[in-house]
Parts: structure tokens; sequence; C-alpha cells
């Protein structure tokens, strides 16, 4: 059988198999990377060549798919003032946990070089993802 149509052949299978069984697109960047190598194994004989290239291509197609489709993290700014009292100290460039809205969230202050201490009330920013960014309240006070 030519080579050609083992690639082919190996390609398809890998694509189907994503259909069935989805892998965060790495057996379709696989099949990608196989149809891509049956149409070089026409110009290039070689099969340790073209493995070569097609563990290079599926390599660099899985990287770079999880770059583009991988949701960038969420920030988000609140409309209104928040507040919020911390349940532990926190250190400068430290995480630490403020109660909100009734639950606990893991903070940071958006001054690295501020701590925050127990049992405060704090002005919450934004929030990055489940990290909320907070700021002493005694920065507001004139």
């Amino acid at each position: 059988m030519n080579l050609t149509i083992l690639w082919i052949i190996a390609g398809v299978i890998l694509c189907i198999l994503e259909l069935i069984s989805p892998s965060v697109l790495v057996e379709l960047m696989m099949g990608i990377s196989a149809l891509i190598v049956a149409a070089v194994s026409l110009i290039i004989p070689n099969v340790t060549a073209q493995m070569a290239l097609w563990l290079i291509l599926s390599t660099a197609l899985v990287i770079l798919s999880r770059r583009i489709f991988t949701p960038k993290r969420k920030i988000s700014y609140l409309a209104d003032a928040e507040y919020g009292e911390t349940l532990t100290s926190i250190s400068p460039g430290e995480a630490g946990r403020v109660l909100y809205e009734g639950n606990s969230w893991r903070a940071l202050c958006a001054d690295e070089t501020m701590s925050i201490s127990k049992k405060e009330k704090v002005y919450i920013l934004r929030r990055e993802g489940t990290t909320l960014i907070v700021a002493s309240n005694d920065l507001f006070k004139p």
C-alpha cells in the first residue's frame, strides 16, 4: 500500500476520532497534520522525514490551537461600588480571603506594596476569574 494512502487514512481516522471522543482538538490537529504529510509524501518519499514532519506539525498545530481557542481570563469590572470584609489578612503581593455577597472569595490587594488586616472593610475594584482585586477602604477616606 502506498504511504500517501496510509497518511490519508490515518488523517481521516484521527479527525473522525475527534468527533467521537473530543480531546480538546488534539486528535483533529494530528489528523490535519497527517493529511498535510500525505500531500508532502508525494514530493518527499523518505518515511523518516515524513514522520518527523508529522510530529513537528502536530505539535505546532496543537500549541497554536490552544492559543487561539483557549478562553482568555475574564476580567469584569463592577458597575456600582461594592464592599467586602477581609476574613484573613492580605499581605503585600499575597492572596487572602474576603467575605463578599455572603461567600468567601480569594482576594489580592490592588496595591502590591500594601497589606490589609483581618476584619477590615475593603472596596472591591474588579473580579478576575474567581479572584477579587480589592483596595483598603482607608484609601478612600478624606
